[in-house]
């Protein structure tokens, strides 16, 4: 042993020779621990009882051959205090920790929380009087239900279906495979910290467990073709609040930051009939959408047809209304004036016929009285005005 000095088979701290020999050496066979051999009887020499200032000097001298400077002229029990002195500065020293960006440092003293530290150098009690957990408060995490993504060496990313968790009811007896993602993060809080750390053993494990009973609520409350269709952004909003409600029960320290519905679709056994049906809807939609706008467009035309054939009637009606008040009106002041003077009105009457009839006509006069051919000259003035209509012929004589 380094410490050792003598030669022999004896023990570390060995005085003499001797099989068996004591710690504290002494020699000689069946030795107890403090040289003189005990004496429980029977064969074997007896000793005397060790001396104890002996043995202190010995254990003394044994010390200094172990401290530094040992064997010369020592350090006694100054040097004793030096060494435990340096060993309790380089424990201390244990209790420096550096908190990285995104990072925070929750510090505990005797299991307590004492408080948190931002990124940078730092100090607390070392272990195991002080530990110091350090949360990555910024990091994004994600978590999927439904799909198994894996990332090949390429850097491609497969996902596999996992039918226990993607397979859920509809509130209209439907069966849906849905897989999404969820993205949480921890509460950037002192509450939100320590309740994450402590309060929670697997807080991936249970965001997972949280966001499939969520999403199994939300859709077993929705019809399949809201959920396959127009109605996937509020579903998202449904689940996480109600996620962020339930993990705030739990006093998880957990912030959902947004739910992501990756695939949507009937299960795989199903699909192409589901397809077929989407397709049907599809035109009977598409159909009933054409005849609408076909009705919008002739029924307004319609519409304005038959008010345009009203308005007409009605003018057509006021006009042979005022038409018949007027004529009427018209006889009854000649009917006054004919029994004033009936030879009067009864000759002004006939010559406004004749001018009323024979007006719009060409006409040639012939005198039956007068001597050689009859036929009175006369000035053609609609002829000249370019406004003449075919010659007629009249024949006839006052």
């Amino acid at each position: 042993m380094p410490w050792s000095n003598q030669s022999g088979g004896g023990g570390p701290w060995k005085g003499g020779g001797g099989n068996n020999g004591g710690p504290w050496g002494g020699g000689g066979n069946n030795n107890g621990p403090w040289g003189g051999g005990p004496n429980r009887g029977g064969g074997g020499g007896g000793g005397n009882p060790p001396d104890l200032e002996e043995l202190l000097k010995k254990t003394q001298d044994r010390m200094k051959t172990v401290l530094p400077g040992g064997g010369g002229g020592g350090l006694g029990f100054a040097g004793i205090l030096i060494v435990i002195g340096i060993g309790v500065i380089g424990w201390l020293a244990t209790g420096i920790y550096t908190v990285d960006e995104g990072e925070r440092g929750v510090e505990l003293v005797l299991g307590d929380v004492r408080g948190l530290t931002s990124p940078g150098l730092n100090y607390n009690l070392p272990y195991p009087i002080g530990e110091v957990y350090k949360p990555a408060v910024e990091l994004q995490r994600e978590t999927t239900v439904g799909v198994d993504e894996t990332f090949s060496t390429s850097g491609a990313v497969r996902a596999r279906d996992i039918p226990e968790e993607s397979l859920m009811l509809t509130g209209d007896e439907n069966i849906v495979d849905v897989g999404f993602k969820v993205l949480w993060r921890v509460k950037n809080t002192t509450e939100g910290i320590t309740n994450y750390l402590f309060n929670i053993q697997e807080p991936a494990g249970t965001v997972k467990a949280v966001a499939e009973s969520a999403m199994r609520e939300v859709v077993g409350g929705s019809n399949i073709d809201a959920i396959l269709t127009e109605n996937r952004v509020s579903i998202q909003n449904d689940v996480a609040t109600l996620m962020q409600t339930t993990l705030d029960s739990y006093s998880a320290g957990v912030e959902i930051t947004e739910v992501q519905m990756q695939r949507v679709d009937p299960p795989a056994q199903v699909i192409e009939a589901f397809r077929d049906v989407q397709a049907a809807r599809a035109d009977q939609e598409r159909i009933r959408n054409e005849a609408e706008a076909y009705a919008n467009r002739i029924v307004p035309e319609a519409r304005g047809q038959a008010a345009r054939v009203l308005e007409q009637a009605n003018g057509y009606k006021d006009q042979t209304i005022a038409e018949a008040t007027g004529q009427s009106q018209r006889f009854s002041k000649i009917y006054e004036e004919y029994q004033k003077a009936p030879d009067v009105t009864r000759e002004r009457l006939y010559l406004e016929t004749l001018e009323k009839v024979l007006g719009a006509n060409n006409k040639i006069i012939i005198d039956s009285e007068s001597s050689g051919s009859g036929v009175l000259p006369f000035l053609p003035l609609n002829d000249l005005n370019g406004r003449g209509t075919a010659p007629s012929t009249r024949t006839g004589g006052n």
